[in-house]
């Protein structure tokens, strides 16, 4: 792993390897490519392909995304996509006790952490008994996409549940184009309404503009890959999105009191995701740089992904030496990372310091793990860069907010010549009118 002096380096260099590219000019595999120019005759970009995927779908409902999901995934979708919920909770016999017990605590934790986010409507009074407030609403229907590659991810399947229905989201239906039992455990668990059985840039489309049998969503949340990511963008307007999620990102800040064998493991915990993914040490001392190298060459030779982590850590990895721990905060704020790791002698001294951080984890006994699982916290965070103004999914993703005002003639007769100088300003002299006439 690349060490390097923070005066060797800008910070501008960091934020590059923590910022994601616009997802246009992300390469396809020469693999994809091929396949992809065989299903449409031609060499597309990823976003072309999205874009008839998506305009195909609004147009023509389940034919298309029955056309589609044979084109793509090679497999021949009939009469109902819908999972037979009646059947989940034999899926719980795939899985072994030890899981289903973790699993169970996992999503106890989640519920408990956010229904303390839970935000509350309010009246407030004015003048003579005027009223302003604000009614805090749910979505009406919410849907969840899951993907369906190598890997199962039933954890996000409980984040990204759970926080809707704790937010009282009257549907959450999910699609996925993969049975897994875990995922399916996971999403019973959280209070799932429907299950389809669909995957791809086909599904984003028919929740964002419903279909025959899947009904259309105000919110789509939940991971994929570039064509379910491009989809969702497609779609923003027609329904409210989380988020452009890229590749995982880890930041950790230490001093000399860390442990190299934590932090290195730490470091692999993300590079495992992904070539794609970033994972970044910085520290206040150059004898410890070492060691986490050292430590990183050692420990990955023992990963079952020792291939992906070992191409993410010669892609996006590197160890930083900053001259204090001020510097290195700096370079952590410019950077705006998904996860951010403080293996410091007094991390909580540091957090006031911190302003763009996905989620902070405070000490050697709060590793990043430890909130992909167990916590309660949600792992649905912001990605390249963008926690330097975007948040981590929460039970107000699911809200809304109205304004409400109701004023009385006294109160109206008293603002009455301040609301007619600002109309007419504006030149909207209809505006205007409407107060007059009950002056």
């Amino acid at each position: 792993m690349r060490i390097v002096n923070s005066r060797e380096i800008g910070r501008g260099e960091i934020e590059r390897m923590l910022t994601k590219k616009s997802f246009d000019e992300l390469e396809l595999s020469p693999k994809i490519r091929a396949a992809n120019k065989r299903i449409f005759g031609e060499d597309l970009t990823a976003s072309e392909i999205v874009r008839r995927i998506v305009n195909d779908v609004r147009k023509r409902g389940d034919a298309a995304l029955i056309e589609w999901t044979r084109k793509i995934d090679g497999v021949e979708l009939s009469g109902d996509f819908a999972i037979d919920m009646s059947k989940i909770p034999s899926a719980e016999s795939f899985i072994s006790a030890e899981v289903l017990t973790a699993l169970r605590a996992a999503a106890e934790n989640i519920r408990s952490f956010h229904v303390e986010q839970l935000p509350r409507s309010w009246i407030t009074y004015r003048g003579e008994n005027s009223m302003l407030g604000q009614s805090v609403v749910p979505l009406d229907r919410v849907g969840v996409y899951v993907p369906g590659g190598t890997a199962a991810y039933p954890s996000s399947v409980l984040m990204n549940i759970i926080p809707a229905k704790v937010a009282g989201v009257r549907e959450v239906i999910m699609c996925t184009p993969k049975t897994n039992p875990h995922v399916l455990t996971a999403a019973k668990l959280a209070g799932v309404d429907k299950i389809f059985n669909i995957g791809g840039a086909q599904a984003i489309a028919a929740m964002a503009f419903g279909t025959e049998q899947i009904p259309r969503v105000n919110k789509i949340v939940g991971p994929g890959n570039i064509f379910v990511t491009l989809a969702k963008k497609e779609v923003y307007g027609h329904c409210d999105i989380d988020m452009l999620a890229g590749p995982s990102e880890i930041l950790i800040i230490a001093d000399e009191t860390a442990d190299p064998v934590f932090a290195a493991a730490d470091l692999l915990s993300q590079a495992e995701h992904d070539p794609l993914a970033c994972s970044i040490f910085i520290t206040t001392d150059a004898a410890l740089a070492k060691k986490v190298s050292a430590q990183i060459d050692e420990q990955i030779t023992k990963l079952p992904r020792r291939d992906i982590a070992a191409d993410s850590i010669n892609r996006n990895g590197l160890i930083v030496v900053a001259q204090d721990l001020n510097e290195a905060i700096e370079f952590a704020n410019f950077s705006a990372p998904e996860h951010l790791e403080l293996l410091t002698r007094e991390p909580f001294a540091l957090l006031p310091k911190i302003r763009n951080a996905g989620a902070v984890f405070l000490g050697a006994y709060s590793p990043e793990p430890l909130g992909d699982y167990l916590a309660g916290p949600n792992h649905v965070l912001p990605t390249g860069g963008t926690a330097k103004f975007f948040s981590v999914l929460n039970v107000e993703t699911f809200l809304k907010r109205t304004s409400l005002i109701s004023y009385t003639r006294g109160d109206l007769l008293n603002s009455a010549h301040n609301i007619i100088r600002l109309a007419e300003a504006e030149g909207l002299k209809a505006h205007a009118q409407a107060i007059r006439k009950r002056q």
